[in-house]
Order: structure tokens, then C-alpha cells, then sequence
């Protein structure tokens, strides 16, 4: 027989069962509900259910078919009108028949099966804050138990190839709890980085990033808070947690089971479950809720309980030992996402088991999809599944409170986090007191260097501006004049031609530097033959003729040639003479001279 997928709704009078029978006979099914016991037959699926609450067959019972989807809607009228039926999504649950219920051996059920429930309820209050004392394992020593509820032992000796790949203890069957946590303790202790610490630390933007992701159970707890303040009437997390159909799935798969715990061992798995939740929401968080290759391994890297095969013995040891695998494994080791796994932990429990159990599914899909990680689901998780179906709100609700109470800080760690922070400052204000007299003396010295520069800048702008008066009369006058340039071009062309001065110098290749200024006129002329020629200028120089001078009392020398003085060229109106009478320049003539005779501004010489 085939069991159909279904679900349940209910109302404030009605149960309603939704079930879902493609291809199956409508003319042909049966139904059959009585008190807690609910059963539906329609060739070939078969579906038999304990429902959490009493069911009465009194003539308002309605049930409908929908031929395109294939799905039989069935509404049952509740016993007790207005009773809130619990644990409705717990579809493992449900499927379990009445009898199996119970968590004894079928031998001794005639004695303690009507008490087993009973006593559950009525046991005391776990002091989840009181350190208790290590349990002696009774087991031969090949023996030692782990897994859900330390219900496994021997598992690793017939996996030895894919143990490394899954936890990181050695030899799990022959290594007591003892020996376990002290050998994570040193591990841990080994790992831990001060530098990838502090750079986090530090370079935390990556991290502020992430700390704003916000996951569904967020708006979940946001609504549920809202409804309760509106409110008094009870509510699950069902009305606030929604599976889906994959999820409803993976329960129907599930095998029901019953779990023989003691006090101590159930006190070891709610600590475990609280551990692995912790790593699922970090894992969540780093991840923005999308799931990748490294998801599996960060769960199971930080849940000691998953990693270690270890089993605590109170809230605070699991808080310090997901704190410290947090800043020892993972990719972002900041202390601010160990307080934001416990935040959303804490959420998670107080939305209810259906929010866990959620939680729980996912865990188990991406172990599922991890090879070899897959060990894990039969060691804890399907386990976990299963039973948090049957737990209690109530000692979830106790759990949370708990967990709540729990203070944790970096001094818990045991890594000398604050010393370590406190060191980290200490050396960067050093290095900023360091950098700003660095950048104190390079000032001083570039204001030094400044000074030297500018009063070598003044200096020198000084003198250029005494040659440059004269150069920037010679250009006013050469602009005004287009055969001063002419003269200027001809004596470039002539450079090859013997230049002369009055001194008897004669000027050979050397180039002529010639500066005429408004009302001066300075010639220079730089010659390579020094003195060979004085007899040869002292027969041209009686051609020379001497320019008058000017009103100021500066002399301004010209020289023209012969062949000047022979064919003189008409002075142009520029260079008449002035209101005063005084002549200020001669006009040079753009003939190209073979000679040029340049007379001394000392009258003595002439």
C-alpha cells in the first residue's frame, strides 16, 4: 500500500485533512475516524493517522474531491468545540499507530506503557545551569557510545576510510567523553590564529554586511511577538511556520521510532540540539541563506557535538565550545556572529518544535547532498527529526528560557581575546603617533627646501628680469620695425662673414648677441681670434660712423659700413628725430654687409 501525502488544518470546530490520491478511483475509497484514530483506503493508497486530539462522527462531517488535482477533502467536527489540537505538522508523528506510542519494550508495556507519557510530563524540572558530574561509562572499553542519545557505538570501525572526511577524532569507539573534550581542547588551542583574528577584527565590513542578513525566522518571531500581544489565545509555531513540499516529503519517509532516554541522556540531547542549531545559523548567516559546498563542512566543523562526538553537560560548555570553533575554523571568525548564531537560536526555540524541526529538515537535505557527510544523518540527524516531533512545547519552552539566562562573553573563550585586542590598539595608536611625526618633519623639511628654492627663485628672477627689460625692449622695438628683423635675419644668414668690433676683435663663427632697447642699444660680439687684426681694424675703423647720443646720457653705438655711407638709405619716419631735436636709432640697412663695424660707447676710443 502506498502512503498518500497529506495535510492537516483545523478550526475552531473542524478538523480538516486535505489528501492527496492521483489516479485513483473516486467511486471507491473509504473513511474511518473515531476518537483519536483517523483512516482513509482508496486503492492503492492507504493512509492511517493518531490525530492530538478527539475526532466525533455526529452528522456535520463533510468530505469533497477534486478530480483535477486528485486530492480528498475531508472536515471532522472536534470533540470538544474550541480545543487547539497540537503538533499538527508533525507528520512522522501522526503516522505512528497509537500502541507504538510508547517508549518500553513490548514486554514490559502491560506494567508502564499507560505511564509512560505520564511520567515524561511529570518529571522534574533539568537545572540546565547546574554543572553535573561526569558520567562513568560502564561499556567495555572498545565500546564507548556517541551518536543520538549515546545510543551508537562500534559505527567508525567499519568506516574507517570516511572517518577523517567526518570528524575529527580519532578512534571514536575507543576514546572516552573525557578524553574527547580534552583532545578538542588542545586542537582548538592549536588552530586558533591571532592574526586571521585581529583581522577580522579590525576589517570587519565583510561582517557588518552579513550581520544584516535576516532569515525567516526573523519575520516568523516578529509575527508571532505581534500576535501575542494581540491575543491570549495559545498558539503554536505552525501558524507561523510553513512547510513545504519537499519538506512534508522527507516526514513521510521517516521510519517512527521510539527512543529509550534516560534523564542524562535526554539531557544530552536537547545541549546537542541547542550545539547544532548554533552551527546551523551561522552557517546561515555567513551564507545569506544560500547553500554551497562548504555548508555541510561548517556545520559539521562547528558542532562539537557533530564533530567530536562530544556530549555536554551544560548550556554555558556548548556556548564556549561553538564560541571558540567560531574564532578557530571558518572563514569569518568575529565574536559579533557567535552573538548573532545565539540570537537566532534563541528565536528558533521560541517559535516552537515546528521551527526547529524545519530547521532540522535542512540540515538533513544538505548532509544528504554531502558525501560522505551523510554518516551524520544516521548517527543524529534523522534521529533528531523524528523525536523532536514528540517533545514536549513546554520543556522546548524551558530550554529557551535557559538558554536565554546564559551569559557568554570573550573572557569564556580561554584565547586571551581581550588581551590580544587591547595590544592590537596599543601598537596602531603607536604607529599613527609615528606616521604623524613622520609627517611633521617631511613638512618641515619640504618648507626648508621651499625657502631655499624661493630665494634662489627670487634671486634668479632678478637678474632675468634685469636681462629681460632689455629683451623685452628689443622685442617691442623689433615688432615695430619689420627691417630690424630683416637686419637680424641677414646677420644669421652672414654668420660665416669676419664681424668686427671696435675694440679689434674680430668675431668669426661665434654667434652675435644683439639687444636693442628704447633709447639704448647694446651690441655685444664674441670673438675667437683675439688681437691678429688690429691693423686691419685700424684701417676700417676711420670709415665708422659714431651715432649721436641720446638726451638721457646713455650712448647707443651703431657702425655701418662703407658701402653705407656711399649709397645711404632714406631714413624712415619712425626714426625721425624727435620733439627734441635728438636722433634715437640708425636704420640698418637690409643689404647683407660683408662687415659690420660696431663702435664702443666709451668716447675715448673712437
Amino acid at each position: 500500500m502506498i502512503t498518500p501525502a497529506f495535510e492537516l488544518t483545523q478550526g475552531p470546530d473542524f478538523l480538516t485533512i486535505k489528501i492527496r490520491v492521483p489516479y485513483a478511483r473516486a467511486s471507491e475509497f473509504d473513511v474511518y475516524f473515531e476518537g483519536e484514530d483517523f483512516k482513509f483506503y482508496a486503492k492503492p493508497y492507504f493512509l492511517r493517522l493518531t490525530l492530538p486530539g478527539r475526532i466525533v462522527e455526529d452528522g456535520r462531517e463533510k468530505a469533497s474531491y477534486n478530480a483535477d488535482e486528485g486530492t480528498f477533502t475531508i472536515q471532522l467536527p472536534k470533540e470538544n468545540p474550541g480545543q487547539y489540537f497540537e503538533g499538527l505538522d508533525m507528520l512522522t508523528s501522526l503516522l505512528a499507530p497509537k500502541k507504538s506510542r510508547s517508549a518500553k519494550p513490548l514486554v514490559e508495556e502491560m506494567a508502564t506503557a499507560a505511564s509512560a507519557e505520564l511520567s515524561e510530563d511529570n518529571e522534574e524540572e533539568f537545572d540546565w545551569e547546574v554543572e553535573q558530574i561526569p558520567y562513568e561509562e560502564s561499556t567495555p572499553p572498545l565500546q564507548h557510545p556517541y551518536g543520538f542519545g549515546n545510543l551508537r557505538s562500534g559505527v567508525f570501525q567499519r568506516l574507517q576510510d570516511e572517518l577523517s572526511d567526518v570528524i575529527d577524532i580519532k578512534d571514536p569507539d575507543q576514546t572516552p567523553a573525557e578524553e574527547r573534550r580534552r583532545k578538542r581542547l588542545a586542537a582548538e588551542a592549536a588552530k586558533f590564529e591571532p592574526d586571521h583574528y585581529l583581522a577580522d577584527f579590525f576589517e570587519d565590513e565583510a561582517i557588518k554586511h552579513l550581520l544584516k542578513y535576516k532569515p525567516w525566522w526573523i519575520d516568523a518571531h516578529k509575527k508571532m511577538t505581534d500576535l501575542q500581544g494581540e491575543s491570549h489565545q495559545e498558539h503554536d509555531s505552525p501558524a507561523f511556520v510553513v512547510f513545504s513540499e519537499e519538506e512534508r516529503e522527507q516526514m513521510r519517509k521517516f521510519t517512527n521510532k521510539s527512543y529509550l532516554l534516560d534523564k542524562r541522556s535526554r539531557h544530552h540531547v536537547y545541549l546537542g540540539l541547542i550545539d547544532i542549531l548554533l552551527a546551523y545559523c551561522y552557517e546561515i548567516c555567513v551564507n545569506e541563506g544560500d547553500k554551497n559546498v562548504e555548508s555541510s563542512w561548517n556545520i559539521r566543523k562547528l558542532s562539537a557535538t557533530l564533530c567530536w562526538l562530544e556530549s555536554f553537560s551544560s548550556i554555558h560548555d556548548v556556548l564556549v565550545s561553538f564560541g571558540r570553533r567560531v574564532l578557530c575554523y571558518p572563514l569569518y571568525r568575529h565574536f559579533e556572529l557567535v552573538t548573532r548564531a545565539f540570537n537566532d537560536t534563541v528565536m528558533i526555540l521560541q517559535l516552537g518544535k515546528a521551527a526547529v524541526l524545519k530547521c532540522l529538515l535542512d540540515i538533513h537535505k544538505i548532509f544528504m547532498e554531502s558525501d560522505p557527510a551523510y554518516i551524520l544523518n544516521d548517527l543524529f540527524i534523522t534521529d533528531y527529526c523524528i523525536w523532536i516531533q514528540k517533545v514536549k512545547s513546554k520543556k522546548l519552552a524551558a530550554l529557551c528560557e535557559s538558554l536565554q539566562k546564559t551569559m557568554l562573553s570573550k573572557s569564556h573563550m580561554g584565547l586571551e581575546l581581550e588581551e590580544l585586542e587591547a595590544a592590537a590598539v596599543l601598537v596602531q595608536e603607536e604607529e599613527k603617533a609615528l606616521k604623524a611625526a613622520g609627517t611633521v618633519s617631511k613638512q618641515q623639511l619640504l618648507c626648508s627646501e621651499s625657502e631655499t628654492s624661493d630665494s634662489e627663485e627670487s634671486s634668479s628672477t632678478s637678474s632675468s628680469e634685469t636681462e629681460g627689460s632689455d629683451s623685452d625692449e628689443q622685442e617691442s622695438s623689433t615688432s615695430e620695425d619689420g627691417e630690424i628683423n630683416s637686419f637680424q635675419g641677414t646677420l644669421q644668414e652672414e654668420r660665416t662673414a669676419p664681424l668686427i668690433d671696435c675694440n679689434g676683435l674680430r668675431q668669426g663663427t661665434s654667434t652675435s648677441a644683439v639687444e636693442v632697447g628704447d633709447g639704448k642699444s647694446k651690441v655685444s660680439l664674441q670673438s675667437t681670434t683675439p688681437g691678429k687684426l688690429v691693423e686691419e681694424l685700424e684701417m676700417q675703423i676711420h670709415s665708422a660712423m659714431r651715432l649721436s647720443e641720446q638726451p638721457e646720457g646713455l650712448a647707443t653705438a651703431g657702425c655701418i659700413s662703407q658701402e653705407q655711407e656711399e649709397n645711404p638709405v632714406p631714413k624712415p619716419d619712425r626714426f625721425s628725430e624727435d620733439a627734441a631735436g635728438k636722433g634715437n636709432f640708425l636704420e640698418v640697412s637690409p643689404k647683407p654687409n660683408p662687415f659690420l663695424f660696431l663702435c664702443s660707447t666709451n668716447e675715448d676710443e673712437d
